[in-house]
Protein backbone atom coordinates (compact mmCIF):
# COMPACT_ATOMS: atom_id res chain seq x y z
CA UNK A 1 0.00 0.00 0.00
CA UNK A 2 1.40 3.36 -0.81
CA UNK A 3 1.68 5.73 1.86
CA UNK A 4 -0.69 8.45 2.15
CA UNK A 5 0.96 12.46 2.62
CA UNK A 6 0.42 13.70 6.14
CA UNK A 7 -3.07 15.15 6.53
CA UNK A 8 -2.31 19.29 7.68
CA UNK A 9 -3.69 19.57 11.01
CA UNK A 10 -4.91 22.87 13.00
CA UNK A 11 -5.81 23.13 16.77
CA UNK A 12 -8.12 25.83 18.43
CA UNK A 13 -7.61 25.58 22.22
CA UNK A 14 -4.66 23.21 23.55
CA UNK A 15 -2.66 26.12 25.37
CA UNK A 16 -1.25 26.43 28.94
CA UNK A 17 -3.19 24.30 31.44
CA UNK A 18 -4.84 22.20 28.93
CA UNK A 19 -4.33 18.52 28.77
CA UNK A 20 -6.76 17.23 26.54
CA UNK A 21 -5.03 19.56 23.57
CA UNK A 22 -1.65 17.72 24.42
CA UNK A 23 -3.30 14.73 24.61
CA UNK A 24 -4.47 15.18 20.77
CA UNK A 25 -1.43 16.66 19.65
CA UNK A 26 0.03 13.14 21.27
CA UNK A 27 -2.19 10.80 19.34
CA UNK A 28 -1.76 12.57 15.95
CA UNK A 29 1.92 11.82 16.04
CA UNK A 30 1.42 7.71 16.69
CA UNK A 31 0.91 7.07 13.70
CA UNK A 32 2.67 9.82 11.53
CA UNK A 33 -0.34 10.50 9.42
CA UNK A 34 -1.06 14.26 10.56
CA UNK A 35 1.58 17.38 10.66
CA UNK A 36 0.71 20.30 13.23
CA UNK A 37 0.79 23.33 10.66
CA UNK A 38 -1.29 26.40 12.41
CA UNK A 39 -3.23 27.10 15.81
CA UNK A 40 -5.15 29.13 18.21
CA UNK A 41 -3.94 27.95 21.20
CA UNK A 42 -5.00 30.48 23.68
CA UNK A 43 -7.37 34.04 24.05
CA UNK A 44 -4.38 35.29 25.60
CA UNK A 45 -1.42 36.45 23.08
CA UNK A 46 1.48 35.98 25.46
CA UNK A 47 0.00 32.24 25.90
CA UNK A 48 -1.03 31.60 22.36
CA UNK A 49 2.36 32.68 21.03
CA UNK A 50 4.12 30.92 23.70
CA UNK A 51 2.39 27.20 23.24
CA UNK A 52 3.16 27.98 19.15
CA UNK A 53 6.42 28.71 19.48
CA UNK A 54 7.28 25.72 22.08
CA UNK A 55 5.64 23.55 19.07
CA UNK A 56 7.88 24.78 16.34
CA UNK A 57 4.96 26.34 14.58
CA UNK A 58 5.65 28.60 11.47
CA UNK A 59 5.04 32.17 13.99
CA UNK A 60 2.83 33.64 10.64
CA UNK A 61 -0.07 30.23 10.97
CA UNK A 62 0.01 31.50 14.89
CA UNK A 63 -3.53 33.39 14.45
CA UNK A 64 -5.18 35.66 16.81
CA UNK A 65 -8.98 34.18 16.92
CA UNK A 66 -10.47 30.88 14.95
CA UNK A 67 -11.75 32.67 12.29
CA UNK A 68 -8.87 34.54 10.75
CA UNK A 69 -7.24 31.25 11.02
CA UNK A 70 -9.90 29.20 8.84
CA UNK A 71 -10.19 32.37 6.34
CA UNK A 72 -6.33 32.32 6.16
CA UNK A 73 -5.69 28.65 5.99
CA UNK A 74 -8.90 28.40 3.54
CA UNK A 75 -6.80 30.36 1.12
CA UNK A 76 -3.38 28.37 1.37
CA UNK A 77 -2.53 25.83 -1.48
CA UNK A 78 -1.10 24.50 1.41
CA UNK A 79 -3.45 25.22 4.17
CA UNK A 80 -5.32 23.07 6.94
CA UNK A 81 -7.27 20.33 6.13
CA UNK A 82 -8.34 19.15 9.62
CA UNK A 83 -8.74 21.39 12.39
CA UNK A 84 -9.05 20.06 16.30
CA UNK A 85 -11.49 21.88 18.18
CA UNK A 86 -10.25 21.25 22.20
CA UNK A 87 -11.91 24.43 23.61
CA UNK A 88 -14.48 24.35 26.26
CA UNK A 89 -17.82 23.73 25.20
CA UNK A 90 -19.71 26.52 24.59
CA UNK A 91 -17.45 27.30 21.93
CA UNK A 92 -17.83 24.28 19.58
CA UNK A 93 -20.85 25.69 17.66
CA UNK A 94 -19.34 28.75 16.41
CA UNK A 95 -15.90 27.48 15.57
CA UNK A 96 -17.18 24.35 13.74
CA UNK A 97 -20.24 26.25 11.86
CA UNK A 98 -16.89 28.39 10.26
CA UNK A 99 -15.06 25.18 9.44
CA UNK A 100 -17.76 23.54 7.85
CA UNK A 101 -18.38 26.33 5.70
CA UNK A 102 -14.99 26.45 4.91
CA UNK A 103 -15.08 22.89 3.80
CA UNK A 104 -12.31 21.55 6.50
CA UNK A 105 -12.48 18.51 8.24
CA UNK A 106 -13.56 18.60 12.09
CA UNK A 107 -12.65 17.07 15.40
CA UNK A 108 -14.46 17.70 17.99
CA UNK A 109 -14.27 17.39 21.75
CA UNK A 110 -17.85 17.09 23.70
CA UNK A 111 -20.62 17.66 24.06
CA UNK A 112 -20.75 18.45 20.29
CA UNK A 113 -22.48 21.45 21.54
CA UNK A 114 -24.44 22.93 24.51
CA UNK A 115 -27.96 23.15 23.57
CA UNK A 116 -29.74 20.32 21.44
CA UNK A 117 -30.38 23.48 18.88
CA UNK A 118 -27.38 23.75 18.12
CA UNK A 119 -26.64 20.05 17.53
CA UNK A 120 -29.30 19.91 14.88
CA UNK A 121 -28.17 22.50 13.30
CA UNK A 122 -24.32 21.56 12.98
CA UNK A 123 -25.83 17.85 11.48
CA UNK A 124 -27.67 19.38 9.03
CA UNK A 125 -24.91 22.34 8.26
CA UNK A 126 -22.58 18.58 7.90
CA UNK A 127 -25.37 16.99 5.97
CA UNK A 128 -25.03 19.77 3.08
CA UNK A 129 -20.89 20.23 3.32
CA UNK A 130 -18.13 18.08 2.13
CA UNK A 131 -17.00 18.38 5.40
CA UNK A 132 -16.31 15.38 8.10
CA UNK A 133 -16.93 15.55 12.04
CA UNK A 134 -15.25 13.29 14.12
CA UNK A 135 -16.55 13.53 18.19
CA UNK A 136 -13.75 12.70 20.30
CA UNK A 137 -15.14 9.83 22.37
CA UNK A 138 -12.16 8.26 22.63
CA UNK A 139 -13.02 5.51 25.06
CA UNK A 140 -14.73 3.57 21.54
CA UNK A 141 -11.61 3.58 20.22
CA UNK A 142 -10.40 1.02 22.16
CA UNK A 143 -9.60 -2.07 20.25
CA UNK A 144 -11.92 -4.60 23.08
CA UNK A 145 -13.93 -2.08 23.44
CA UNK A 146 -14.59 -2.18 19.43
CA UNK A 147 -14.56 -6.06 19.79
CA UNK A 148 -16.97 -6.19 22.33
CA UNK A 149 -19.50 -4.35 20.09
CA UNK A 150 -18.47 -7.33 17.36
CA UNK A 151 -19.32 -9.89 19.79
CA UNK A 152 -23.10 -8.14 20.59
CA UNK A 153 -23.81 -7.43 17.07
CA UNK A 154 -23.01 -11.28 16.05
CA UNK A 155 -25.55 -12.15 18.16
CA UNK A 156 -23.04 -14.02 20.96
CA UNK A 157 -25.30 -11.98 23.72
CA UNK A 158 -28.72 -13.13 22.50
CA UNK A 159 -31.12 -10.30 22.62
CA UNK A 160 -29.47 -7.94 25.20
CA UNK A 161 -31.55 -7.54 28.35
CA UNK A 162 -29.47 -4.65 30.64
CA UNK A 163 -26.99 -2.38 30.12
CA UNK A 164 -24.56 -0.93 33.01
CA UNK A 165 -22.37 2.01 32.76
CA UNK A 166 -20.53 4.19 34.86
CA UNK A 167 -17.70 6.33 35.04
CA UNK A 168 -16.20 7.92 38.56
CA UNK A 169 -14.01 10.26 39.51
CA UNK A 170 -12.72 12.31 42.33
CA UNK A 171 -10.85 15.22 41.31
CA UNK A 172 -13.52 17.82 41.94
CA UNK A 173 -14.51 16.43 45.53
CA UNK A 174 -13.33 19.39 46.77
CA UNK A 175 -13.70 23.19 45.94
CA UNK A 176 -10.65 23.56 43.53
CA UNK A 177 -7.94 26.08 43.60
CA UNK A 178 -8.45 29.17 41.93
CA UNK A 179 -5.72 28.84 39.59
CA UNK A 180 -6.89 25.49 38.16
CA UNK A 181 -7.70 25.90 34.76
CA UNK A 182 -9.70 22.83 33.63
CA UNK A 183 -12.18 22.86 36.63
CA UNK A 184 -13.02 26.55 36.13
CA UNK A 185 -14.51 26.46 32.90
CA UNK A 186 -15.98 23.33 33.81
CA UNK A 187 -18.44 24.47 36.83
CA UNK A 188 -19.28 27.37 34.73
CA UNK A 189 -22.61 26.91 33.18
CA UNK A 190 -21.41 30.17 30.59
CA UNK A 191 -18.89 28.13 29.33
CA UNK A 192 -19.60 24.20 30.19
CA UNK A 193 -23.71 24.76 29.44
CA UNK A 194 -26.11 23.49 31.35
CA UNK A 195 -24.58 20.58 32.29
CA UNK A 196 -21.12 19.35 34.72
CA UNK A 197 -20.35 16.28 34.58
CA UNK A 198 -23.25 14.80 32.81
CA UNK A 199 -21.50 16.83 29.85
CA UNK A 200 -17.75 15.78 30.99
CA UNK A 201 -18.40 12.20 31.96
CA UNK A 202 -21.48 11.04 31.44
CA UNK A 203 -22.03 11.97 27.64
CA UNK A 204 -18.41 9.55 27.53
CA UNK A 205 -20.82 6.77 29.54
CA UNK A 206 -24.13 7.05 27.54
CA UNK A 207 -22.33 6.97 23.96
CA UNK A 208 -20.25 3.59 25.53
CA UNK A 209 -23.62 2.17 26.14
CA UNK A 210 -24.75 2.94 22.77
CA UNK A 211 -21.80 2.00 20.92
CA UNK A 212 -21.33 -1.02 22.68
CA UNK A 213 -25.06 -2.24 23.19
CA UNK A 214 -25.96 -1.34 19.23
CA UNK A 215 -29.21 0.05 21.31
CA UNK A 216 -30.91 3.30 21.04
CA UNK A 217 -31.82 4.89 24.35
CA UNK A 218 -35.49 6.01 24.45
CA UNK A 219 -36.14 7.24 27.60
CA UNK A 220 -34.31 8.42 30.98
CA UNK A 221 -34.99 8.97 35.17
CA UNK A 222 -32.51 10.63 36.48
CA UNK A 223 -31.58 12.05 39.94
CA UNK A 224 -28.68 15.23 39.51
CA UNK A 225 -26.75 16.82 42.58
CA UNK A 226 -24.71 18.85 43.37
CA UNK A 227 -22.48 17.25 46.37
CA UNK A 228 -20.19 20.67 46.72
CA UNK A 229 -21.82 23.13 48.31
CA UNK A 230 -21.84 26.19 46.26
CA UNK A 231 -22.21 24.24 42.41
CA UNK A 232 -24.60 25.48 40.36
CA UNK A 233 -24.34 22.79 37.59
CA UNK A 234 -24.20 19.04 38.91
CA UNK A 235 -20.94 16.80 39.82
CA UNK A 236 -22.88 13.60 40.34
CA UNK A 237 -25.46 12.11 38.17
CA UNK A 238 -27.65 8.81 38.52
CA UNK A 239 -29.90 7.61 35.98
CA UNK A 240 -32.41 5.14 34.83
CA UNK A 241 -32.20 3.72 31.10
CA UNK A 242 -34.49 2.07 28.85
CA UNK A 243 -33.45 1.54 25.94
CA UNK A 244 -35.40 0.21 22.47
CA UNK A 245 -36.44 -3.45 22.51
CA UNK A 246 -37.28 -3.56 26.04
CA UNK A 247 -33.42 -3.48 27.38
CA UNK A 248 -32.99 -1.70 30.68
CA UNK A 249 -29.90 0.47 32.36
CA UNK A 250 -28.42 2.14 34.85
CA UNK A 251 -25.64 5.33 34.71
CA UNK A 252 -23.54 6.61 37.55
CA UNK A 253 -21.04 9.08 36.64
CA UNK A 254 -19.25 11.51 39.45
CA UNK A 255 -17.14 13.35 40.16
CA UNK A 256 -16.95 13.68 43.58
CA UNK A 257 -16.41 9.88 44.86
CA UNK A 258 -13.21 10.12 46.85
CA UNK A 259 -11.08 6.72 45.81
CA UNK A 260 -11.83 6.86 42.23
CA UNK A 261 -9.61 8.30 39.73
CA UNK A 262 -11.12 7.68 35.95
CA UNK A 263 -13.39 4.59 36.76
CA UNK A 264 -14.82 4.35 33.50
CA UNK A 265 -16.51 0.65 33.19
CA UNK A 266 -19.42 -1.09 31.34
CA UNK A 267 -21.49 -4.51 31.52
CA UNK A 268 -23.61 -5.48 29.16
CA UNK A 269 -25.90 -8.44 29.63
CA UNK A 270 -27.73 -10.59 26.95
CA UNK A 271 -30.23 -14.08 27.15
CA UNK A 272 -27.16 -15.63 26.86
CA UNK A 273 -23.82 -13.66 28.26
CA UNK A 274 -22.61 -11.40 29.38
CA UNK A 275 -19.51 -8.69 28.96
CA UNK A 276 -17.88 -6.30 31.22
CA UNK A 277 -14.82 -3.86 30.38
CA UNK A 278 -13.21 -1.35 32.89
CA UNK A 279 -11.05 1.39 31.24
CA UNK A 280 -8.41 1.45 34.11
CA UNK A 281 -7.71 -2.19 32.49
CA UNK A 282 -8.91 -1.91 29.17
CA UNK A 283 -6.46 -4.81 27.75
CA UNK A 284 -9.04 -7.81 28.76
CA UNK A 285 -12.79 -8.24 28.06
CA UNK A 286 -14.84 -10.49 30.17
CA UNK A 287 -16.76 -12.52 28.37
CA UNK A 288 -19.13 -14.94 30.30
CA UNK A 289 -21.24 -17.78 28.67
CA UNK A 290 -24.56 -18.51 30.60
CA UNK A 291 -23.86 -22.28 30.90
CA UNK A 292 -19.76 -22.08 30.48
CA UNK A 293 -16.79 -20.18 32.40
CA UNK A 294 -15.96 -16.77 32.32
CA UNK A 295 -13.31 -15.70 29.50
CA UNK A 296 -10.89 -13.33 30.01
CA UNK A 297 -10.22 -11.85 26.68
CA UNK A 298 -6.76 -9.96 25.64
CA UNK A 299 -5.71 -7.76 23.10
CA UNK A 300 -4.50 -9.66 20.30
CA UNK A 301 -4.98 -8.72 16.75
CA UNK A 302 -4.95 -12.41 15.94
CA UNK A 303 -7.65 -13.04 17.51
CA UNK A 304 -10.45 -10.10 17.82
CA UNK A 305 -11.14 -9.76 14.28
CA UNK A 306 -10.14 -7.26 11.39
CA UNK A 307 -11.45 -4.51 11.90
CA UNK A 308 -10.61 -4.45 15.55
CA UNK A 309 -7.26 -5.85 14.83
CA UNK A 310 -6.41 -2.34 12.93
CA UNK A 311 -6.55 -0.33 16.05
CA UNK A 312 -3.67 -2.14 17.89
CA UNK A 313 0.07 -1.20 17.52
CA UNK A 314 1.44 -3.41 19.68
CA UNK A 315 2.37 -7.37 20.27
CA UNK A 316 0.02 -9.38 23.05
CA UNK A 317 1.23 -8.50 26.66
CA UNK A 318 2.56 -4.86 25.76
CA UNK A 319 -0.50 -2.89 27.44
CA UNK A 320 -1.72 0.01 24.99
CA UNK A 321 -4.59 2.73 26.92
CA UNK A 322 -5.85 5.99 26.74
CA UNK A 323 -3.39 7.96 23.76
CA UNK A 324 -4.39 5.07 21.33
CA UNK A 325 -7.43 5.11 21.53
CA UNK A 326 -7.56 9.34 20.71
CA UNK A 327 -4.96 7.69 18.31
CA UNK A 328 -7.47 5.29 16.56
CA UNK A 329 -10.08 7.88 16.03
CA UNK A 330 -7.64 10.48 14.05
CA UNK A 331 -6.31 7.06 12.38
CA UNK A 332 -9.63 6.35 11.23
CA UNK A 333 -10.27 9.16 9.99
CA UNK A 334 -7.03 9.67 7.86
CA UNK A 335 -8.37 6.60 6.55
CA UNK A 336 -11.39 7.56 5.41
CA UNK A 337 -9.70 10.79 4.24
CA UNK A 338 -7.40 8.53 1.70
CA UNK A 339 -9.85 6.28 0.83
CA UNK A 340 -8.23 3.11 2.93
CA UNK A 341 -11.02 2.20 5.18
CA UNK A 342 -14.78 3.99 5.60
CA UNK A 343 -14.52 4.95 9.25
CA UNK A 344 -18.32 3.83 9.85
CA UNK A 345 -17.86 3.19 13.63
CA UNK A 346 -16.49 6.59 14.34
CA UNK A 347 -18.34 8.94 16.39
CA UNK A 348 -19.93 11.41 14.14
CA UNK A 349 -22.51 14.41 14.32
CA UNK A 350 -25.38 12.02 14.49
CA UNK A 351 -23.36 10.92 17.94
CA UNK A 352 -23.63 14.75 18.85
CA UNK A 353 -27.57 15.35 18.54
CA UNK A 354 -27.65 11.76 20.32
CA UNK A 355 -25.93 13.33 23.00
CA UNK A 356 -27.00 16.50 23.40
CA UNK A 357 -30.54 15.20 23.64
CA UNK A 358 -29.29 12.54 26.46
CA UNK A 359 -28.33 15.56 28.39
CA UNK A 360 -31.67 17.54 27.74
CA UNK A 361 -33.44 14.63 28.37
CA UNK A 362 -31.60 14.21 31.78
CA UNK A 363 -32.04 17.71 32.38
CA UNK A 364 -35.80 17.41 32.30
CA UNK A 365 -36.27 14.56 34.25
CA UNK A 366 -33.80 16.03 37.20
CA UNK A 367 -36.29 18.62 37.05
CA UNK A 368 -39.56 16.80 36.92
CA UNK A 369 -37.97 14.91 40.13
CA UNK A 370 -37.16 11.52 38.42
CA UNK A 371 -40.30 11.36 35.87
CA UNK A 372 -39.47 9.68 32.92
CA UNK A 373 -38.59 11.47 30.29
CA UNK A 374 -38.31 11.00 26.55
CA UNK A 375 -34.87 11.37 24.38
CA UNK A 376 -35.68 14.13 21.95
CA UNK A 377 -38.36 15.48 23.40
CA UNK A 378 -41.32 12.49 21.46
CA UNK A 379 -44.20 12.05 23.57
Amino acid sequence: MTASPRLRLAMIGGGPGSMIGAVHRFATRLDDRYELVAGVFSTRAEANRQTAAELLLDPSRCYDDYQQLVNAEAQRADGAQVVAITTPNHSHYDIACACIEAGLDVVCEKPMTVTLKEAEDLAKRLQNSRSRLVLMHNYCGYPLVQHARDLVLRGELGRIRSVQVEYVQDWLSEVPDADNKQAAWRLDPKRAGAAGALGDIGTHAFQLACFISGLKLNAVSADLSAMVSGRTLDDNVHALLRFEGGAKGMLWASQTSPGFENALRIRVIGETASLAWAQENPNELWFAPLHGAAQRLTRRADRIGADAGRSVRLPPGHPEGYLEGFANLYQALADGVSGQADGGWLPDHSTGVDGLRFIEATLQSNQANGAWTPLGGAA
